[in-house]
């Protein structure tokens, strides 16, 4: 069949059209073939491993299940490069699938954060950034980040944990950058009526 027959096929829609999207397709396609997926995902994992981690582990019960989740959001990366059409936004996309893969990971009933009792007195933490747990504040205040709807959650998460900007939140999340600021102002608000509420 060819693309003129399709068209006629097709109804309300013009051929210029179709060869239009075929055209950008194919252009699409032929920016995306420079991208060396090697290179792409060492250099993400130097520059965006760490905080990836730091990132799932605020969703999870433990170090292990984090550093699961962000080599599965590598391995994911790597396979689904070609969606990339500029290597600025491999970063957002990579943070995107951390966070939908420690959605999962608590949808499927795994313990969460938000589950977690706090760790007895005495007790040794994991790794250097599991030391914020240990924190009784901190931990009241992460239960009451995790009550809060899903969107204003990873917002403020975003923003005041890995200290993104309201252009790669928006990215990461695809939304707007006003919708960021939206969910930012509403999640604060509900923190401090919380919090200042159970002081």
């Amino acid at each position: 069949m060819t693309v003129a027959s399709f068209a006629v096929g097709v109804r309300g829609v013009s051929l210029r059209w179709i060869l239009m999207t075929v055209e950008k397709a194919r252009d699409a396609g032929a920016n995306l073939v420079g991208i060396d997926r090697d290179a792409l995902v060492a250099r993400l994992f130097d520059d965006e491993g760490a905080s990836l981690v730091r990132l799932a582990r605020l969703f999870t019960d433990d170090r292990n299940a984090a550093e699961d989740l962000v080599q599965e959001a590598f391995i994911r990366l790597h396979k689904s490069a070609y969606r990339i059409r500029s290597e600025d936004k491999a970063a957002a996309y990579l943070r995107s699938i951390v966070l939908n893969l420690a959605r999962d990971h608590n949808r499927r009933g795994l313990m969460s954060l938000r589950h977690q009792e706090a760790a007895p007195a005495g007790t040794a933490p994991d790794a250097p950034e599991d030391r914020l747990l240990l924190d009784e504040e901190q931990m009241l205040l992460l239960h009451q980040v995790h009550a809060l709807s899903p969107r204003q959650r990873d917002c403020i998460l975003l923003r005041f944990y890995l200290e993104l900007s309201e252009r790669e939140i928006a990215d990461v999340l695809s939304i707007s950058p006003n919708s960021v600021k939206t969910h930012c102002r509403r999640g604060l608000a509900s923190l401090r009526e919380t919090v200042g509420g159970e002081r």
